[in-house]
């Protein structure tokens, strides 16, 4: 998924928690789902910014010189300034782009 076209608000918003339960019906539920998508996306972004980084890395251990690439301060300011993983997966789950399901509340088809 492209985290750069996001619409999740980059600063901390107050919720109504009803409001995230009125798919699920339970509250803990939606915080658990919301939980377990900010653990993928930020797994995401991780990897994302660690294989893009890796691509200035030194093949050289010199410690005397110590040299700032611009293009490694610059995508790791972007990647700072994207809204943390649970406010894109809150967001996620608002607007209906979240998959989930609960095996619990499933019918077996043996029955």
């Amino acid at each position: 998924m492209d985290y750069k076209k996001t619409t999740a608000p980059s600063d901390t918003v107050t919720r109504d928690p009803m409001t995230l339960c009125e798919e699920t019906g339970n509250i803990y539920e939606s915080v658990v789902i919301i939980a377990k998508r900010a653990n993928q996306i930020s797994a995401d972004i991780k990897q994302e910014l660690s294989r893009k980084l890796s691509e200035f890395a030194s093949t050289q251990d010199n410690l005397d010189e110590v040299f700032e690439n611009r293009e490694q301060i610059e995508i790791s300011r972007y990647y700072e300034k994207l809204p943390k993983a649970t406010l894109m997966a809150t967001q996620e789950f608002i607007d209906g782009k979240v998959y989930y399901r609960n095996p619990s509340n499933e019918t077996s088809l043996l029955d």
